[in-house]
């Protein structure tokens, strides 16, 4: 007879056992060895098929939230009638051998089992501690984005030709003389594209002028011509009238993404550490086919 401990097992084990993957790793490994006994005895012992107390209270509650009233006596014995039909059928299925290469019984065994890894996440929430270190270790994802507000005076290749980059030059060099008074539009090629845009996101400009064209912007001083800056649509000689930095975001404003962002990639971690566990009590051997002998071996980094 098991003996359950009054106490909870969480209320003596270290808080950074409860979030350390490898701990995760080996409650899992004892979970199925477990679940593999109770599984090896029931298969040379009895064939009675028990339904418990517990059972059958899943069974209303899911009628229950299915039909929105609970289910009546007859109904509930053809919910335990069609369980009992279910459980003989698999029973002898896999007696049969019929679970084996079925390719949608493997791959639903296998999210079993991920989900068993992925649930050990799941049950040690992050701290704020480690939030921020990774907000600290991927900036790009959550950061307010630099912005600035120009003027540009577009170059056409199509009119200037080879010698586009020489009137570039030259035109930055006159528009210094005059500075942000400068008439722009005379002096510039007809073009499609805004001459002054207003202060907007370094993404707003890439979607108008392309990615190149953006770092370069985001990237000048205010106050001064410069150029030439080359994009998809020819060249451009840019004053800077304004321009914000950009910068991190405090965790407070994006804790939810970031949490969101910290738990899939510990996942991935406790999946890719299982898996590396299971390459090494299964190794792996790809036999060469018959057309084709190189490809004998082994998969690299499986058998050993």
């Amino acid at each position: 007879m098991l003996v359950w401990p009054t106490t909870p097992v969480t209320d003596k084990i270290p808080a950074r056992w409860i979030r350390e993957p490898l701990v995760h790793f080996l409650a899992l490994g004892a979970l199925l060895f477990l679940a593999s006994s109770l599984w090896g005895s029931g298969a040379t012992g009895s064939n009675r098929i028990v339904i418990t107390p517990g059972q059958i209270d899943a069974m209303v509650v899911g009628y229950t939230r299915t039909w929105l009233r609970p289910p009546t006596e007859q109904e509930l014995k053809g919910i335990v009638d069609e369980y009992v039909r279910e459980e003989m059928a698999a029973r002898e299925a896999m007696a049969l051998g019929l679970d084996r290469d079925d390719t949608i019984i493997r791959r639903r065994l296998r999210q079993k089992l991920e989900f068993l890894t992925e649930d050990s996440v799941a049950a040690a929430p992050p701290t704020d501690a480690e939030l921020q270190r990774w907000l600290t270790d991927h900036p790009d994802q959550f950061h307010i984005e630099p912005q600035v507000a120009f003027r540009q005076v577009y170059l056409s290749p199509e009119r200037r030709g080879a010698d586009i980059e020489d009137d570039a030059r030259r035109l930055v060099a006159r528009l210094q003389t005059t500075g942000a008074t400068a008439a722009a539009t005379p002096v510039g090629d007809s073009q499609m594209l805004p001459e002054v845009v207003e202060r907007s996101t370094r993404t707003e400009v890439a979607r108008q002028f392309g990615e190149a064209f953006a770092d370069a912007v985001v990237a000048l001083e205010p106050g001064r011509w410069a150029g030439p800056i080359r994009s998809g649509f020819g060249f451009h000689v840019v004053w800077v009238s304004e321009r914000v930095e950009g910068a991190p975001r405090p965790l407070a404003e994006v804790r939810p993404a970031v949490e969101r962002e910290f738990l899939a990639a510990r996942r991935k971690q406790q999946l890719d550490a299982m898996y590396e566990e299971l390459l090494r009590r299964y190794p792996v051997m790809v036999e060469p086919r018959a057309e084709d002998p190189s490809s004998s071996g082994t998969i690299p980094g499986s058998a050993r």
